[in-house]
């Protein structure tokens, strides 16, 4: 099933984590026995699916997007897997008109596969949502190659290696830099 949403992802030129990066996130969600976690950026379900796999058998899954056809993909790619229409819950909108609704230390991990131009913000609302020593992943984090090259200027690319820094800052967080697929940039809080 999910070389079926991978292979509608490309048909929408929608970028989507790579099978290793995905098996990262299966990983991680089972390693913290996620029941609840919030996915910006659903695209087509391609990291959904991997999410939803590595989730309790209880889980929910609230993916946001603001492309209501990702959604629609989205749906059709969890139902092909055979998962319960109750264990996710797709929302179309900004991430940031939409986080702001979700209740505080509510959930167990956050996934932002989003516009990188939002990521500073998500990873404010992140922290609101998780629980203690809950778990924020950034997908994308090496921007195809682009943040390790100082002479990389463009703005999403500034953006990414601001993110880094920042959470490299936050005695909050502990993190780390997962060097599968493009990269996920993961913490947990203390």
């Amino acid at each position: 099933m999910i070389a079926a949403a991978r292979a509608r992802a490309k048909e929408l030129n929608v970028d989507c984590v790579s099978p290793g990066a995905g098996a990262t996130l299966r990983f991680l969600a089972a390693t913290i026995q996620a029941r609840n976690v919030v996915e910006i950026g659903t695209g087509t379900g391609v990291s959904g699916l991997w999410l939803l796999r590595g989730m309790q058998p209880d889980g929910i899954l609230t993916s946001i997007d603001i492309e209501g056809e990702h959604l629609r993909q989205a749906r059709e790619a969890f139902a092909e897997d055979g998962i319960k229409p109750n264990r996710t819950r797709l929302i179309t909108g900004r991430a940031l008109d939409v986080m702001p609704r979700l209740a505080d230390a509510a959930y167990d991990l956050v996934l932002i596969d989003g516009t990188p131009d939002e990521y500073g913000h998500c990873l404010e609302e992140s922290m609101r949502l998780l629980r203690p020593h809950g778990l924020i992943i950034f997908a994308g984090a090496f921007g195809h190659d682009r943040v390790a090259d100082p002479a990389q200027r463009d703005p999403e690319t500034i953006e990414r290696r601001t993110l880094v820094q920042a959470i490299a800052d936050d005695e909050r967080l502990v993190q780390a830099l997962l060097p599968t697929g493009d990269g996920l940039l993961a913490a947990v809080i203390r």
